[in-house]
């Protein structure tokens, strides 16, 4: 399971629309695996294909509410969304770079795990906030298109994603 790079912007894969996933393999597996031990390393909570060269629809997510466990993400669509929260953001793509961005507070998403089974998981809070980090990396969109106001890096408080 070895660490992969993480790109950074300005790399053109960052916003380009992922492809869904179609082949639910041991190859999806490690992929998987690779993308959970790259969020870990890097001291994320959220890491999503595009982030490390591969256009596809996937991503994983630390569940903050849950012990940390890690939740993959194949395919996902928000299914629902309630509440707000306004807080600090930053993503492992944009180094040092960090903003104010408003979100759901509490969201349910529908995705396929590693087998291609459907399943529907609610996050809130930090999770939740992850959860649209990374889909909007998925549809090619990263959290600066949302910042309403820019932080300096010591005044950011939630890890990145």
């Amino acid at each position: 399971m070895p660490v992969r790079q993480i790109l950074t912007d300005p790399d053109p894969v960052l916003y380009k629309k992922c492809h869904p996933v179609t082949k639910f393999d041991k190859r999806l597996a490690s992929l998987l695996e690779d993308m959970a031990q790259t969020m870990l390393a890097a001291n994320g909570v959220g890491l999503a294909g595009p982030q490390i060269g591969m256009v596809r629809r996937v991503c994983v997510v630390l569940d903050t509410n849950n012990d940390d466990k890690i939740i993959e993400l194949i395919n996902p669509e928000v299914i629902a969304t309630e509440g707000s929260q306004t807080g600090s953001e930053g993503c492992l793509s944009f180094p040092d770079k960090f903003g104010i961005v408003t979100r759901p507070n509490v969201v349910t998403v529908r995705a396929q795990d590693r087998n291609g089974e459907w399943f529907t998981v609610t996050g809130q809070g930090l999770t939740a906030r992850a959860f649209l980090h990374e889909i909007d990396h998925l549809d090619g969109h990263v959290f600066t298109e949302k910042v309403t106001q820019f932080i300096e890096p010591s005044d950011e408080e939630d890890e990145e994603e």
